[in-house]
């Protein structure tokens, strides 16, 4: 059995307000294991990339992981302070964020950005780096690797400067890489050809990964498991094949009926009716209830229990109280 690189348990992350904390994280629950690629999905205000940057301690100045652990490597990165976190990130851990050219800064070469968490993490001469940079920018595909180096983040295509993020982020070999929604701002093709490097480099260099993402073709194409998030919390876990084939939550079955199906002529997109509910609304009961059609009385009186409808899956769902125990199934305390 695989070890297990990252472990999340009852994390709950707020942030500041007049009004009190308001809770963006809900008690999430789960682990990545060496080599696995773990995608995280839902719509836009779920909690998805608070969840990452709870992880990489990357939360904005009014936001704080208010109780729960992250174990990495057996170390609770939510209880480091800034300055070890600092040791951690880039090194052991990385991530890959949405827009490549916000996440690089436009004043500084490729070559400098590229050089310095290799000579931050792993002390290597400036020369040492150069040449390590150029190594990297020639592994992620990037043509004329020794010309990019001297070329600021806007001489080069959307394609280009996401390859230079996955670059950085791979510098120093990190044992988990979060890529956080990184085909979102490029066109189809690039799409692929990014999400087919990930997959590869992933494979060659042994990491595991989690991909944030609301593109379930995506999911299908990369994940070994999958975890679907709905306003802050965890509401389905699964294997890939699972999540597709035996969706057990309204919520899921929603966001797979809502991809397009070009070859079925006769698919008809079935959106999710209502929206996101806001951090400070409040819901009694199941926070899903307002937009399920197959919503009961309990569903909104009490929050749903998470049952174990396999080994491998899980889901928050009062819908599954009588079916699960009718067919020999279990309740799971936890995610």
């Amino acid at each position: 059995m695989k070890e297990t690189v990252l472990e999340v348990k009852d994390l709950v992350t707020t942030f500041k307000s007049a009004d009190g904390p308001l809770p963006a994280v809900r008690g999430a629950s789960f682990s990545v294991k060496k080599g696995e690629t773990l995608c995280i999905v839902g719509e836009s205000g779920c909690g998805k990339s608070i969840t990452a940057l709870s992880i990489m301690g990357l939360l904005p100045s009014n936001g704080m992981i208010a109780d729960g652990s992250i174990f990495f490597n057996q170390k609770n990165l939510a209880e480091m302070s800034p300055k070890q976190m600092q040791k951690v990130r880039g090194n052991d851990v990385s991530m890959i964020f949405q827009e490549p050219m916000t996440a690089l800064n436009p004043v500084f070469t490729v070559g400098f950005q590229i050089r310095e968490p290799l000579m931050i993490h792993l002390k290597l001469s400036k020369k040492q780096a150069h040449m390590r940079g150029i190594e990297l920018l020639k592994m992620v595909g990037i043509p004329s690797p020794v010309e990019r180096m001297n070329q600021f983040p806007h001489e080069l295509s959307g394609g280009m400067r996401q390859r230079v993020m996955i670059a950085i982020a791979l510098s120093c070999n990190p044992s988990l890489l979060i890529a956080d929604e990184p085909t979102t701002a490029l066109d189809v093709t690039i799409q692929a050809q990014i999400i087919d490097l990930l997959n590869d480099l992933k494979e060659q260099l042994d990491m595991s990964m989690i991909m944030i993402t609301h593109d379930m073709g995506v999911v299908a194409e990369i994940a070994d498991r999958v975890i679907v998030m709905y306003a802050g919390e965890i509401i389905e876990e699964g294997r890939v094949e699972e999540i597709y084939e035996n969706p057990q939550h309204p919520y899921t079955k929603g966001l797979l009926a809502s991809v397009p199906n070009v070859d079925d002529p006769e698919f008809d997109l079935k959106p999710i009716v209502g929206s996101m509910p806001m951090l400070n609304e409040q819901i009694s009961g199941c926070r899903f209830h307002p937009r399920c059609p197959f919503a009961f009385d309990k569903c909104m009186e009490k929050s749903p229990e998470t049952f174990q409808v396999t080994d491998k899956q899980n889901v928050r769902c009062w819908l599954q109280e009588e079916g699960v125990e009718q067919n020999g199934g279990r309740r799971a305390s936890s995610l």
